[in-house]
């Protein structure tokens, strides 16, 4: 029922006109077996305690509303049980309720006298409590978690089942401390790990935590600092705030809201007593911390004490999770009954000689704040989702009962008490049920409940709590229900560093794993996880470019027949080779002239026909190289150029001793350097060039290899060579044959009127050296994908520089020159010594002078 029907009632029934209630002595009832319980009615003034030198009665003057509804909750639940004929049939329950006044010196003396032996006000000392049996068989309560630490181990000694409506340490479901205790509400571990996936789900990184400076601010903060940094979530700060104000020393709270101010945080998780919260956020207010979002923890998020406090719509956005309860509709018409019914004196003399003594000469008035309210005081705290708790709490012993009394429908049997060790045994693992909804203890005395998350959103001087998420074990937010303190209404932004971009990893700087710089995975690498630290490098045969979030396969990379290169240096090689063959077809035909007797003769043709193999040798570069293409491109290339070479170097020979040696040595040599001799100098040169390449394939033979390292996004296929030493001494032989050739030419004096034919030979050679002294620098300095192309240049410039500088012109005179095709002008002699040069002028000129 609402808050205004509640209003109504009130005016109608007369109540808050002074008259007091008779409440306070509804909080006790006889029955077969009873349950203690312990509620915060009231509270004490925050300077009693502190001066207090003598262990007197401590009063508790203020009133909490909070604390009269979860009692009355009990009472609904007792009464409920005890009208029914399901769980205790023929038996009575009965409730003996007492005031804590959120302090555990107060709590102490009614937990002293459940304890009492029934019928007594004293705890006896025995050596074994087995068959001790106390005034009451459980309790229910406290509500915080600071009171039941003290009562959690008190009971635990008598093995006293408690079940605790409010109490959420996570340290109190340790079963060897805490053996006899249970709660209706769930553990402070499923609280801080919703809000640690908040401020996941907000991508709220930076964050500053405080907490009260008792058991449980300090356990909860603990909790949480050890989730948050499970999740990568950075506290800023962490600092415990004193929960009474005769505690606190400002400076010590100045200084504490300094360093929150500092770390420039915008959301602050608050796990703190009510208290706590109210005296920081006065000295927050006083000294003006700016707007921030303030996750509360339960214990304060509804607290009136924090909810009232002047200034407090001024400290930012609070949320935070709350206990889910279970809708009560019965619940608010009974709370009206039982104050109308206060307001009876009729109903208040019954009470008197019902229930004779209340023990108020040993622990003092129950409630005296009780008898003086209104529906006005308790209407806003009627929907307080602990309510269903304290509800349920007494379902569960009323449960655990039933089992130990084996109870049927038709009654329980009778037997001696039921001790409370006896109870206890049959509360682990325990399933009941209240209100229709199923609940059960776990082995640490915890039931699964869920959680909403609420937004305090002002109206007028006090918030109301607004429903923006939910928490089962998955967070789920209801973003257009969000309010933010913000100008615009944005969601804040609380990180120490900004998001990195694809492909980027965090390098922390500082102590923080959320301070960091975000630096780009490089080429060869890519990032795997979101969360990786560091860039994962790409397998070898794969690739990928820089900020990359997966790798590539490798494309595998030759000389391609396609590739521009080759198809420039094949259309040189068909221009050298066409011009090869025109000049040996061109040789063969005028094998018997002047020109090309005096060229060599048939030596002339095998020097082109050579020259064509070396053309032709280059086609094995191109393509995806294979063992074979590998083994046969070097003896391929070098042996026909020998070949070549070795006739050119005859060739010079012959004209050095024509022009620079008397002539009766030019005779004797002459026969030596034509016909078979001159054939045998050929070959022994090829067969030099043979060993040498042989030896270079057996000794270090090339191999194919396929390099991921030297391209960046490909894998290079080539032809490795093993040893440069080994491959420059295939290329002895030429370079030697060229080198005497050049020699043999370079400073002959050719006769007048003939032709110069050391000239062709020595621009030759220099052609030859040009160019692979030229390839050495370049060879080497090349990209390795480039390099057979480089050695196809070199093979076919060196081809056509021979052909252009010794053979071409040669064909120039065939064929446009004729004229100059005589014996006189290439042999210098008569027409008739123009066959001396291939070996049968001379015999033909012997003949003559002995005739």
């Amino acid at each position: 029922m609402s808050g205004l029907a509640l209003l109504g009632l009130t005016a109608l029934l007369g109540l808050g006109a002074g008259a007091p209630l008779c409440l306070s002595r509804q909080l006790r009832m006889q029955g077969d077996y009873v349950i203690g319980g312990l509620f915060p009615l009231g509270s004490t003034e925050d300077t009693e305690l502190g001066n207090r030198t003598q262990p007197n009665t401590t009063k508790c003057t203020r009133f909490s509303s909070h604390g009269l509804i979860w009692a009355l909750a009990v009472k609904m639940a007792v009464e409920e049980i005890n009208r029914g004929s399901t769980l205790l049939p023929g038996l009575r329950l009965g409730y003996d309720l007492f005031d804590t006044c959120s302090e555990p010196v107060v709590a102490m003396k009614p937990s002293l006298m459940f304890m009492a032996k029934a019928g007594g006000h004293d705890v006896a000392a025995y050596c074994d409590y087995t068959r001790y049996q106390p005034r009451v068989l459980a309790v229910i309560g406290p509500h915080s978690s600071e009171l039941a630490f003290v009562t959690g181990k008190f009971f635990g000694f008598f093995l006293m089942p408690q079940v605790s409506y409010g109490a959420s340490v996570d340290l109190l479901s340790n079963r060897e401390t805490f053996p006899s205790f249970f709660r209706t509400v769930p553990s402070d571990r499923v609280q801080v790990t919703a809000v640690v996936e908040l401020l996941q789900e907000l991508q709220w990184s930076w964050v500053a935590a405080l907490g009260s400076d008792d058991a449980y601010g300090r356990q909860g903060l603990r909790l949480f600092s050890s989730l948050a940094s499970a999740q990568g979530i950075c506290i800023a700060h962490e600092g415990l705030v004193p929960p009474h104000p005769p505690h606190v020393q400002p400076g010590a709270m100045l200084g504490l809201l300094s360093h929150v101010s500092r770390a420039g945080v915008q959301v602050v998780v608050l796990f703190s007593s009510a208290h706590a919260a109210r005296t920081l956020f006065s000295y927050s207010i006083h000294c003006g911390l700016s707007p921030k979002v303030w996750v509360a923890s339960e214990a304060w998020l509804t607290s009136d004490l924090v909810m009232t406090l002047p200034g407090m719509a001024q400290v930012g956005t609070v949320l935070g999770f709350l206990q889910r309860g279970t809708p009560m509709p019965a619940f608010a018409s009974y709370v009206q009954t039982r104050l109308a019914l206060a307001a009876d004196p009729a109903f208040c003399a019954s009470l008197d000689a019902e229930q004779p003594g209340l023990d108020e000469h040993v622990l003092g008035p129950r409630c005296p704040q009780c008898d003086h309210i209104t529906l006005e005081n308790l209407s806003a705290s009627l929907l307080h989702p602990q309510t269903f708790a304290a509800y349920a709490a007494v379902y569960g012993i009323a449960q655990a009962l039933h089992n130990t009394l084996l109870c049927t429908a038709s009654g329980c049997p009778v037997r001696e008490p039921v001790r409370p060790w006896q109870l206890l045994e049959n509360m682990y693992n325990l399933s009941f049920r209240a209100h229709d909804q199923a609940l059960r203890f776990d082995t640490s005395g915890n039931v699964d409940m869920h959680y909403d998350l609420k937004l305090w959103v002002w109206q007028d001087q006090t918030p109301e709590l607004r429903t923006v998420g939910t928490f089962d074990g998955h967070l789920q937010l209801l973003s257009s229900q969000m309010w933010w303190h913000t100008p615009s209404n944005e969601k804040p932004v609380s990180q120490c560093s900004r998001r990195c971009k694809k492909g980027q990893v965090r390098r922390v700087k500082g102590f923080h794993s959320c301070c960091y710089d975000c630096v780009d995975c490089k080429a060869g690498s890519y990032l795997r996880n979101p969360e990786d630290l560091f860039c994962t490098p790409c397998d070898q045969d794969k690739w990928s470019p820089a900020r990359s979030l997966h790798c590539f396969p490798r494309r595998p990379r030759f000389l391609a027949w396609e590739e521009p290169a080759v198809l420039l240096l094949l259309a040189l090689l068909g221009l050298t080779l066409g011009l090869v063959l025109a000049a040996l077809g061109l040789f063969v035909r005028h094998r018997d002239s002047p020109l090309v007797l005096a060229s060599g003769g048939l030596r002339a043709c095998f020097g082109l026909a050579c020259l064509g193999l070396v053309c032709l040798s280059v086609l094995l570069f191109p393509g995806r190289p294979g063992r074979a293409s590998c083994l046969a491109q070097q003896p391929l290339l070098h042996l026909p150029l020998t070949g070549c070479l070795s006739t050119l170097l005859l060739q010079a020979v012959e004209i050095f001793t024509e022009s620079e040696l008397p002539p009766s040595w030019a005779g004797q040599l002459r026969g030596h350097l034509q016909g078979p001799w001159a054939w045998l100098a050929m070959l022994f040169a090829m067969l030099v060039e043979v060993a040498l390449c042989a030896w270079y394939l057996v000794a270090f033979p090339p191999e194919v290899v396929t390099d991921w390292q030297v391209l960046p996004t490909e894998a290079l296929v080539h032809c490795r060579v093993r040893s440069w030493v080994s491959f420059g001494l295939v290329h002895a032989t030429n370079v030697m044959l060229a080198s005497l050739c050049f020699l043999g030419t370079f400073l002959v004096q050719t006769r007048p009127g003939c032709y110069n034919g050391a000239r062709g030979l020595t621009f030759a050679m220099l052609a030859y050296f040009v160019t692979w002294i030229s390839f050495v620098p370049l060879f080497a300095n090349v990209h390795l994908a480039y390099q057979p192309a480089v050695q196809m240049g070199a093979s076919l410039l060196c081809a056509l520089g021979i052909l252009v500088t010794f053979h071409l012109p040669r064909c120039y005179l065939l064929l446009w020159r004729p004229e100059c095709n005589t014996p006189e002008f290439f042999l210098g002699g008569s027409p008739g010594g123009a066959r001396g040069r291939d070996g049968r002028g001379d015999e033909e000129e012997t003949q003559r002078k002995n005739e």
